[in-house]
């Protein structure tokens, strides 16, 4: 199918040229990156080079050109608004990775984001990304919004309990760990090696975008912490609900999640907590869970590589499911160790 990445210069673009080189479908006939239009892919991210050599970045308004089938858009927050309404009307399959239609109030977005929503009246119709907890709604969606990487962790490893009503909606706490790349591209003061380097901090508190859309998801009220860590890929995710019954059990918990996700080749229920490393380099989100019988709290924990699980991979494997295909073809289901 003929494809465009837009956005393709960033990091979660070029996670997705890797992927859709090896996708047996998916055709990239147009990789745009609106700072780096002109320049070689292979110049601007090296390890790219191989599988395509020649291609150049094109500006972002060329994907409004462009013959496509399916246009990837990895965009900062508020400019897929600007491209998906014409795209849709052009028979083009949309798959955004940016927030732009993640969540389904066009109020939240003003609450949170600060701005108006430009396409309001498309939020009713994209289909929330996340494959193991929408993939009946996927099938045969044009329009997919990609769940964000602490969401994702947060929604795999919380959502089976809030469903079963066993852990109380309100007051839940998640702690979140992200490696830098989760930032972008763009540098910062924050980002500075002097700086990262050997360093741990919080940020977004109580004001996080994602917020809103973890809430969404799981349906709970959460206060969510995020923290930048020395890294450049991985997140690890630590929340606590109450439970709702005093007898429930870790074992229960852990049965609970393996039940869930029993049909789920891209997650991985252990036994132990899970490392931050373990799922980077893949698609995977692996879960587990404890019951403190002592104070009544559940703790839920996932990781996954922010940029596969968290955005590109996602993205495809959603894609994947929306057109019918086997939802791993094209990525890897096996992480990089050491």
């Amino acid at each position: 199918m003929r494809t465009a990445i837009v956005g393709a210069s960033g990091y979660a673009g070029s996670e997705l040229l890797r992927h859709c080189a090896s996708h047996p479908d998916l055709d990239v006939v147009l990789a745009t990156g609106e700072s780096s239009a002109g320049r070689r892919i292979g110049e601007h991210v090296p390890a790219l080079g191989a599988v395509y050599p020649t291609m150049v970045f094109a500006p972002t308004s060329a994907v409004l050109d462009e013959s496509l089938e399916v246009a990837f858009l990895a965009l900062p927050h508020g400019q897929s608004q600007h491209l998906v309404p014409g795209l849709l009307e052009r028979g083009v399959q949309v798959v955004d990775l940016g927030a732009d239609f993640r969540l389904k109030s066009a109020d939240r977005y003003a609450t949170w984001y600060g701005e108006t929503h430009r396409a309001p009246e498309l939020l009713a119709r994209s289909v929330y990304g996340l494959v193991e907890r929408h993939r009946e709604e996927l099938a045969g969606a044009t329009l997919i919004a990609a769940p964000g990487c602490y969401p994702t962790a947060s929604s795999l490893a919380l959502g089976p309990f809030l469903d079963r009503g066993v852990v109380e909606a309100n007051g839940v706490v998640v702690n979140a760990l992200s490696g830098s790349s989760g930032a972008g591209r763009a540098t910062s003061d924050r980002l500075h090696h002097s700086r990262l380097s050997s360093n741990a901090e919080a940020y977004g508190l109580l004001t996080h975008r994602h917020t809103p859309e973890i809430e969404q998801e799981i349906g709970a009220e959460v206060l969510f912490t995020p923290h930048l860590i020395p890294t450049s890929r991985g997140m690890l995710v630590t929340a606590y609900a109450r439970t709702t019954d005093g007898t429930f059990s870790t074992s229960a918990a852990l049965e609970l999640l393996r039940a869930t996700y029993a049909d789920d080749p891209f997650v991985v229920v252990t036994d132990e907590p899970p490392a931050l490393k373990d799922p980077v380099g893949s698609n995977l989100c692996f879960v587990s869970a404890r019951v403190d019988s002592r104070t009544g709290w559940l703790v839920a924990m996932s990781s996954l590589d922010n940029l596969i699980k968290g955005a590109a991979g996602q993205a495809l494997q959603a894609w994947n499911v929306a057109t019918g295909r086997d939802e791993t073809t094209g990525l890897p289901l096996t992480g990089v160790t050491p």
